[in-house]
């Protein structure tokens, strides 16, 4: 985790996020790096980012709210907040730390509760996010098992061919260009790196290029059991 030291106090306002709060960051845990501006795009407490998600207490047990620090669009440094599972928080971490060594633009990560828990309007605006309640039968992010990262750089695509190839790619209006910084393609280091921990990428999905998504929980056996009358999936490594 980021670890970044305050010299003055910080005031929270309820599910607030804001980009007018700077402050001047010294290091980050793995490189040193000359003082400079720290953009604040996000500053929830725990109870905030999970405030509304209508998850049940025995899934929100399972999350951890981390800080993060990556180069956003700008070329300028940013913090921001990933609502995660305690299983992957560590390699949230890594991943983030890498992507800031590599420079790799993260237009912005703020946990979905601002977009009032509406991944559409999440990925419309280019954010990236981990947590988001769901039906957890299709989707790791109901249990912050997966990461979508620059969603409207690298959009969701239905295979050609396929029953759904007829589609609109998603985010809507969302054009996949390899040349663009931020996006994904095979070879990227990024991906590489994610793939070395273990996280399967959505572009070798069956029925879509899902470029922006990364998920641990693809590498796992999957078996469904019954928890408190609601049905969780519980992992077992392969």
């Amino acid at each position: 985790m980021y670890k970044i030291f305050f010299i003055i106090p910080i005031f929270f306002i309820a599910l607030s996020c804001s980009k007018t709060n700077n402050v001047k960051v010294e290091k980050t845990d793995s490189i040193h790096q000359p003082k400079d501006t720290l953009i604040i795009d996000c500053n929830y407490t725990f109870e905030q980012a999970t405030a509304g998600s209508n998850a049940p207490q025995h899934i929100i047990q399972q999350l951890c709210l981390l800080d993060v620090v990556y180069y956003s669009t700008d070329n300028k440094l940013h913090k921001g907040q990933i609502l995660t599972n305690k299983k992957i928080a560590e390699d949230i971490r890594y991943l983030f730390d890498f992507m800031l060594q590599q420079k790799f633009p993260v237009a912005k990560a703020i946990p979905i509760v601002n977009y009032h828990w509406n991944d559409v309007l999440s990925m419309q605006d280019n954010n990236t996010y981990s947590f988001c309640y769901r039906n957890i039968s299709f989707s790791a992010h109901a249990i912050g098992m997966a990461i979508d990262i620059n969603p409207f750089f690298n959009p969701m695509r239905w295979k050609e061919g396929h029953k759904y190839g007829k589609r609109k790619n998603q985010p809507v209006g969302a054009v996949y260009n390899p040349t663009v910084a931020g996006t994904f393609t095979p070879e990227h280091p990024v991906v590489i790196e994610f793939q070395k921990r273990r996280f399967h990428w959505g572009r070798t999905m069956t029925e879509k290029f899902d470029d922006h998504h990364f998920e641990k929980a693809g590498l796992y056996k999957k078996k469904a059991v019954e928890i408190d009358s609601f049905t969780v999936v519980q992992d077992t490594i392969q």
